[in-house]
């Protein structure tokens, strides 16, 4: 698998730089991290992100002056024909996995994983098959 540039939107700055180490150093992929919006509407519009791992909780994102959570900003993203193509894993501590299902219907994500990422192995394999589709 060739290197992803994979944006990862995360409001815990040191917890989002753990995560993208973790990424770069297993899966050789490039990590950005970002929690601001408008920095992922322009990063996703140039075709510079292959993959996004969005965090759900994003207290003070604000898009078109509406204050918006990550799977709002999923959403958005995949209403948009430019940036629809790109996958979306959705990341959350405060979900249950029985609650999977719905909110990767109310995202419109293609994955979903709770956190703190306990298995990077299973996390790099849905990157990988995202990826491929």
């Amino acid at each position: 698998m060739s290197s992803l540039r994979i944006l990862l939107v995360e409001d815990n700055l040191p917890l989002g730089k753990s995560t993208a180490k973790l990424i770069e150093r297993l899966g050789g992929h490039q990590v950005n991290i970002t929690d601001e919006p408008r920095v992922i509407w322009e990063l996703c519009t140039a075709g510079k992100v292959d993959l996004i791992l969005m965090d759900i909780n994003l207290p003070g994102a604000f898009w078109e002056g509406e204050e918006v959570s990550g799977a709002d900003l999923s959403r958005i993203l995949k209403a948009q024909p430019e940036t629809a193509h790109i996958p979306i894993i959705l990341l959350t501590a405060y979900a249950m996995a029985e609650e999977r299902e719905s909110f990767l219907a109310n995202s419109q994500a293609d994955e979903f994983f709770t956190k703190p990422i306990s298995d990077y192995t299973a996390l790099l394999t849905a990157i990988k098959k995202l990826s491929q589709e």
